[in-house]
């Protein structure tokens, strides 16, 4: 995963394929299963091109970035 200055995804790598951001369609934050304790995040609807991918990234120390879904 590459920011962007914003801190917004830039470019990232699916199937050993690096995709770019050209349009970032919508942003919002959604709250983790606190009763599972875990961590509310930042998700990202974006376009590359060739897919449409919704980013996920954990609010947490070193939290993690995941592809939680994929249009193509």
């Amino acid at each position: 995963m590459t920011l962007d200055a914003a801190g917004r995804p830039a470019r990232f790598k699916y199937k050993n394929r690096l995709h770019v951001v050209q349009d970032q369609i919508d942003d919002w934050r959604a709250g983790g299963r606190w009763w599972l304790d875990e961590p509310c995040r930042d998700c990202f609807l974006v376009h590359t091109g060739t897919i449409t991918a919704e980013l996920h990234h954990e609010d947490a120390e070193n939290g993690r970035w995941w592809l939680a879904r994929i249009q193509d």
